[in-house]
């Protein structure tokens, strides 16, 4: 977890999400937020890709698919929650999701508070 300040891409997601929840508020449901923040990134000139899949290996064997709920410039996973708070074990799920996609930094936003709640996540080195 780290400054968003020194990575534009993540500035640039954290200013759509502010936008999305200050356009929308806080009680819809998760695909809400999800479609409205694709869009407003769209609208902002961030490539991105919606619900994308990434295998889970265990020894070698491909058991399982993560869906990443946003996939940002190819580089930065965007998770969404719309919980009370967002727990150790959103933030432990959301490096899983990151080691299983070879991507080192994601989002990880609450849309289920009246303020949005945010974490930023890099790993040194994926997996």
């Amino acid at each position: 977890m780290g400054n968003d300040e020194r990575d534009p891409l993540s500035h640039a997601v954290l200013g759509a999400a502010f936008e999305v929840a200050n356009v929308l508020g806080h009680g819809f449901l998760e695909a809400v937020y999800r479609r409205a923040l694709v869009g407003e990134l769209m609208r902002r000139k961030i490539p991105v890709r919606e619900e994308v899949g990434f295998p889970i290996f265990y020894k070698g064997e491909d058991v399982g698919r993560y869906i990443a709920d946003i996939v940002a410039d190819d580089r930065m996973i965007i998770e969404l929650k719309c919980a009370d708070a967002l727990s150790r074990a959103h933030v432990a799920q959301t490096i899983n999701y990151l080691k299983a996609s070879n991507i080192s930094t994601a989002l990880l936003l609450n849309f289920g508070k009246p303020k949005i709640e945010y974490r930023r996540i890099i790993l040194s080195s994926p997996i």
